[in-house]
C-alpha cells in the first residue's frame, strides 16, 4: 500500500510537471471580449501562414518590472507563442535582460532600442527606473525594430507589420499628387507611415503624362488651380485602369476671421463631368467635434468647448471594407458629394439623421449661435463614395481633403481618420488584408444620437439616475430578501419538534 501510494504521488507530480510544461507552449484560451482582442486577426493567421523564411523575434526585456509591465511582458510572450504556433515554428523567440549584461545593454541600444524611465513605488518611496522593452525581428538580412512593444491590440499590430513588411518582395507604388498646394508627405506622416508596409510611396508630377506604373494615385487637400493637361493625365490613367483617390476641398474655413468660402481648383468640375457633384457648401451635422472659445469670468479668461456642426464626427458606417472596425472620423468643413453619372455610386461615409447643408461663402457665429433642432432637418448625406464605371478604372472622393493632414489644430488627429484613407488606398489597389488588424480594437465608444440634444434631457437624467440608483436598489432588495429569509428560518427552528 506503501509503495503504491508513493508511485501515486510520483505520477500525478510527473504528469502535473509535464502539464506545466506544455502549457508555456501550447495553450487556448476563451476569447469572450467584444471585439476580440485576444484572438488572432485572419489578417495575421494569413501572414503568418504563408511565411517563406523563419523570422526571429529578439524582445529585450527587463526582469525586475513593476506589475503592470510584468504583465506587458506575459502578454508578450503569449502572443509570440501563438505566433510560433500559427506559423508552424516559421517564428521563433528569445528574451534577453539588458540589464543584467552591460554587453547586451549595448547591443539593445545599438539596435535602436533605447531604455526607457518608468516611475515605480516602493516602500512608501517613489523613484525611476531605467528598463527595456523593445524587441527587434530579423528575416534573413532584413531586420525590423519595435522600440517599445505596445499594449492591447496594438502589439499584434505591431508585429504583424513588421513581418509583413520584411516577407513583401515587390511593393506596389503608390502616387501623391505634388504641386498644386496639396499637403506634402511629411504632412501626412502617419498615412505615409502606415502605407509604407505595402507599398512604395512616391510623389507625382502631373506634368509627367506616363501614370501607368502606379498602382494608385492619392490628391489631397489642392488649393490652387490645376491645369488642364494634368487633369487629362488623370483621364488617361483611369481609362487604362488606374485608380484615384481624391480628399476635395471645396469649402475652406477660417475660424480666427470666422468666414467660410469657396474653393476652385479646377477638379471639382473635372469630377462634374465623371457625374460627381461636390457641393458648394458646408456639411452641418448636430454630432460634432467642439472648439475652445475664450470668455470673460470675472477677472479670468476661460477656454470653453462649445459644440460646432462644421466639424463633423462620424460614427455610423456602412458595412464596407474601407470603415470596417472605424468607431470615429472627424472631417473639418467637409462638402456633401451627389452623383448623376451613368456608373455605380457607392457611399461609404455619410452623415447622421440630424445634419444640414449651409451654401458658401458665409460667416461663423462660434459665441452667440444656439443651434436647435430646426437647424437639423436633413439626414445621411454622403460625404465619402466608391465611383465605378467612369472607366476601366475606380475612383474615392471624399468631401474633404484636411482629414488625414497631421499636426493641425483639430484635423488628423484621430487615428480613425488615418485608417480612412489608408484603406481606402488598400482597397483601391485590391488589397485589404490588413485592413481587419488596422482597426481592430476599440477606439471611442460614443453616446447614442437618441441622448443627443437639448430635446432628449429627460432620457439622459432617467439613464443617469438609473445608473445611479439601480445599484442600490438591487443591493437593498437582496438585503430584505436574505433578511427575510433568515427570518423565517429562525421562526421555524422556534417551532416545537423541529429537528
Amino acid at each position: 500500500m506503501k509503495k503504491t501510494t508513493t508511485v501515486s504521488i510520483l505520477l500525478v507530480a510527473a504528469i502535473l510537471l509535464l502539464l506545466n510544461v506544455l502549457s508555456k507552449n501550447f495553450f487556448y484560451r476563451l476569447d469572450l471580449t467584444a471585439d476580440k482582442q485576444y484572438t488572432l486577426s485572419n489578417a495575421t493567421k494569413d501572414i503568418l501562414r504563408n511565411l517563406d523564411s523563419p523570422v526571429t523575434v529578439t524582445a529585450y526585456f527587463s526582469e525586475d518590472l513593476p506589475p503592470n509591465l510584468q504583465k506587458l511582458r506575459k502578454d508578450f510572450l503569449e502572443m509570440l507563442v501563438e505566433f510560433r504556433n500559427t506559423s508552424k515554428s516559421m517564428v521563433d523567440y528569445q528574451f534577453i535582460d539588458p540589464n543584467a549584461d552591460p554587453e547586451k545593454e549595448q547591443e539593445a541600444q545599438q539596435n535602436g532600442i533605447q531604455p526607457v524611465m518608468i516611475n515605480i513605488r516602493e516602500k512608501d518611496q517613489s523613484k525611476q527606473q531605467r528598463a527595456f522593452l523593445g524587441a527587434i525581428l530579423k528575416m534573413g538580412e532584413l531586420q525590423e525594430v519595435i522600440p517599445v512593444i505596445a499594449t492591447g491590440t496594438g502589439m499584434e499590430y505591431s508585429l504583424t507589420t513588421s513581418i509583413k513588411k520584411m516577407s513583401v518582395v515587390n511593393k506596389p507604388v503608390i502616387g501623391v499628387v505634388q504641386g498644386h498646394g496639396e499637403p506634402s508627405l511629411q504632412d501626412i506622416a502617419q498615412v505615409y507611415q502606415s502605407l509604407s508596409i505595402l507599398y512604395t510611396i512616391e510623389p507625382v508630377d502631373l506634368n509627367n503624362g506616363d501614370l501607368s506604373r502606379f498602382k494608385a494615385v492619392a490628391m489631397v487637400g489642392p488649393k490652387d488651380s490645376i491645369p488642364p493637361t494634368h487633369l487629362a493625365n488623370l483621364d488617361i490613367y483611369l481609362s487604362n485602369g488606374g485608380n484615384l483617390f481624391f480628399g476635395v476641398n471645396r469649402v475652406e474655413g477660417n475660424l480666427q476671421e470666422q468666414t467660410g468660402s469657396l474653393v476652385n481648383t479646377g477638379l471639382e468640375s473635372w469630377l462634374a463631368l465623371k457625374g460627381v457633384q461636390v457641393e458648394p457648401s458646408f456639411l452641418l451635422d448636430a454630432q460634432c467635434g467642439t472648439v475652445n472659445v475664450q470668455r470673460q469670468q470675472g477677472f479670468f479668461v476661460m477656454n470653453s468647448p462649445v459644440q460646432f456642426p462644421y466639424l463633423p464626427l462620424i460614427s455610423q458606417f456602412p458595412k464596407h471594407p474601407i470603415t470596417n472596425g472605424l468607431e470615429q472620423v472627424i472631417l473639418p468643413f467637409a462638402s456633401p458629394i451627389s452623383y448623376n453619372g451613368p456608373g455605380t455610386f457607392t457611399p461609404f461615409l455619410q452623415s447622421s439623421a440630424k445634419s444640414a447643408s449651409s451654401p458658401a461663402p458665409t460667416t461663423f457665429d462660434v459665441f452667440n449661435k444656439k443651434w436647435t433642432a430646426n437647424d437639423f432637418m436633413m439626414s445621411n448625406l454622403t460625404l465619402g463614395a466608391i465611383v465605378e464605371g467612369q472607366g476601366l478604372g475606380k475612383m474615392i472622393v471624399v468631401g474633404d481633403g484636411d482629414f488625414p493632414v497631421s499636426g493641425q489644430q483639430g484635423r488628423g488627429q484621430s487615428q480613425d481618420n488615418i485608417s480612412l484613407m489608408v484603406n481606402s488606398i488598400d482597397f483601391l489597389s485590391d488589397d485589404t488584408g490588413l485592413i481587419e488588424l488596422r482597426t481592430k480594437g476599440v477606439a471611442t465608444r460614443p453616446i447614442s444620437e437618441e441622448y443627443l440634444g437639448e430635446e432628449n434631457a429627460g432620457k439622459r437624467s432617467f439613464m443617469k439616475y438609473m445608473n445611479f440608483g439601480l445599484p442600490l436598489l438591487l443591493v437593498i432588495f437582496y438585503g430584505f430578501v436574505r433578511f427575510q429569509r433568515q427570518r423565517n428560518l429562525r421562526m421555524k427552528r422556534m417551532q416545537e419538534g423541529f429537528v
